[in-house]
């Protein structure tokens, strides 16, 4: 039955997030980093840290930040150089367990996934207690602890994951998810980033009460379209199904910056690194395009796309000289927040779709 939310209150969507992913796999792969704060990329001079291991993370260690900040912040932080093939290995197996409960598996990166089991596999009733059971076997069966989230819609699902972390779950059941949202911290709110945050709460937006109470139209005149999104949001509607074979413009990977980075090399490091994990969404969804596109957002939030298109489909190789080539346009660069690299104008063998007209890069 349809409720008032615009939704199907008996839907039962599961967010599955792996817990500190990258730099798990490497205490997995190496016991004698079990216990210590690790960061993954980066050395305590130059370079972005890709991911940090909870132990890093109470020194305030984070992802996408210099890693000669983190190396400040915590002292002894050990720092290990990313293995994407061994990342997306595991990620696989774990993608294969998912499709032993449902076909519905919409995959967001290697670390996480969505999953509507109102009608699984298995036949059973209880969301929660599937969510359980699959965290209990990715933990026996590769090693990782993993969190989820438990609602029906991915908005709430996803934001659950968050709440018990790590190696834990919560449920957002639709009679709860009002109360839940009214007093949800604006900047908890999945999708709303910390410049959007910023702008609401100088708006008086400091929570989901205080963002009911604007209306549509003035969501929309402040925030464009995306206000339509924050109305719905904050009232517990999410029409978005999961997806499993959705058909994509473009694969991308971007990173904003804890800290704004400076120097050349760390720029062109922290590049390196988002096109490895570029590299292995190619490999691993088996796409290839005609056209790359950096991004880059100053610290003065200007951004600027820089793409280059082939007649012919760009070869793996060609991606990480193209992209440096796309960064070195210019002989002096700002400090930069965010980089992202994209290739689009695909062709996906996977799903036998046939290459399509110029596609506009979207992060």
């Amino acid at each position: 039955m349809e409720s008032d939310k615009g939704t199907s209150d008996n839907r039962k969507i599961i967010h599955i997030d792996m817990d500190a992913f990258f730099a798990s796999v490497e205490q997995l792969d190496h016991p004698e980093l079990r216990g210590k704060p690790v960061a993954v990329g980066g050395n305590r001079e130059r370079g972005v840290v890709a991911a940090a291991s909870y132990e890093a993370r109470r020194f305030g260690v984070r992802s996408a930040m210099p890693a000669a900040i983190a190396a400040r912040k915590c002292p002894h932080l050990i720092f290990v150089k990313p293995r994407f093939e061994r990342y997306k290995e595991i990620s696989h197996q774990i993608r294969q367990l998912f499709l032993e409960y449902t076909d519905l598996v919409e995959p967001l990166s290697l670390d996480e996934a969505f999953l509507d089991v109102t009608e699984n596999k298995l036949g059973r009733p209880s969301a929660s207690l599937l969510a359980r059971e699959i965290r209990e076997r990715i933990k026996k069966e590769t090693g990782l602890n993993a969190s989820a989230g438990i609602s029906y819609n991915k908005f709430l699902a996803k934001v659950a994951s968050d709440l018990n972390k790590p190696n834990g779950q919560a449920v957002i059941p639709p009679d709860k998810a009002e109360a839940f949202l009214e007093n949800l911290p604006i900047e908890k709110f999945y999708g709303i980033g910390k410049v959007t945050a910023q702008k609401m709460k100088a708006l008086g937006i400091h929570s989901g009460f205080d963002l009911k109470q604007f209306s549509l139209s003035f969501l929309i005149s402040r925030f464009g379209k995306s206000g339509l999104h924050y109305f719905e949001i904050v009232r517990g509607i999410h029409l978005s199904e999961v997806k499993p074979n959705r058909v994509r413009k473009s694969i991308s990977v971007e990173r904003t910056f804890e800290k704004d980075i400076f120097s050349t090399r760390e720029i062109e490091e922290a590049l390196n690194l988002i096109t490895s994990e570029l590299l292995g969404r190619l490999e691993r969804t088996q796409a290839k395009g005609r056209t790359i596109t950096l991004k880059i957002k100053f610290n003065d939030f200007s951004i600027q796309t820089r793409s280059k298109s082939l007649p012919e489909y760009i070869k793996q190789e060609e991606i990480p000289e193209m992209g440096m080539e796309l960064l070195r346009q210019e002989s002096t660069m700002a400090p930069v927040r965010l980089l992202g690299l994209g290739i689009s104008n695909l062709f996906q063998s996977k799903s036998g779709s046939l290459p399509g007209e110029q596609l506009k890069f979207d992060y």
